[in-house]
């Protein structure tokens, strides 16, 4: 049965971008050591700490993604080739931008609800990991009670302003249980177990 987790890395106050959804200094634990990863779906080579490298090899889990029409046109539609090459619904309620897709087998597909996104994903995953990502679409998965793990790499910053990860929360039915902790370098990966009664 597919997992439906979200990962996002996370400054110490709780943000996941600023207001204008530039990311400063999050990612640098990307580049702040001597172990290369090459993601697959990306044309770069991020160099982590062998903690945090061994960290992504174990849980690059990923077998479909579900994003936000925010997350997707900040990355431009990661020009038709999503994270991983993985396939990819979109949850919006506006048509597809114009000139879409820039490369004939991108892996999208637009669809007007949640709940629409994640069957069609439960179809296509068959048994693989379903990514949901924008922090308004984990915490919609949060608050429709179907989010099963919660992925955080902290990192200790203080962004003071911006988007948190987990904001309008409206379950209260909801409980974690930390099931990893790895101290990478400038960076705590965190995943936690999500359960609901």
């Amino acid at each position: 049965m597919s997992r439906i987790f979200s990962s996002f890395t996370m400054s110490l106050d709780g943000f996941v971008a600023y207001p204008d959804d530039s990311v400063g200094d999050l990612f640098d634990w990307y580049r702040n050591g001597d172990v290369e990863v090459t993601p697959a779906g990306y044309p770069i080579t991020f160099r982590m700490s062998a903690a945090s490298a061994d960290y992504w090899r174990r849980n690059d889990t990923e077998g479909v993604f579900v994003c936000g029409r925010r997350i997707f046109d900040h990355a431009n539609g990661w020009g038709g080739r999503p994270p991983n090459d993985s396939p990819t619904f979109v949850v919006t309620h506006r048509p597809p931008p114009a000139n879409w897709p820039p490369v004939p087998d991108a892996p999208f597909t637009f669809v007007d609800s949640l709940e629409s996104a994640l069957d069609q994903a439960r179809v296509v995953a068959d048994g693989r990991d379903i990514n949901v990502a924008g922090p308004d679409i984990a915490q919609q998965c949060l608050n429709l009670g179907v989010l099963t793990e919660v992925r955080v790499d902290l990192v200790p910053i203080l962004m003071r302003a911006g988007v948190r990860y987990f904001d309008n929360l409206q379950n209260e039915h909801t409980h974690l249980e930390l099931i990893e902790l790895v101290e990478g370098k400038n960076v705590t990966h965190l995943r936690y177990r999500v359960s609901y009664d």
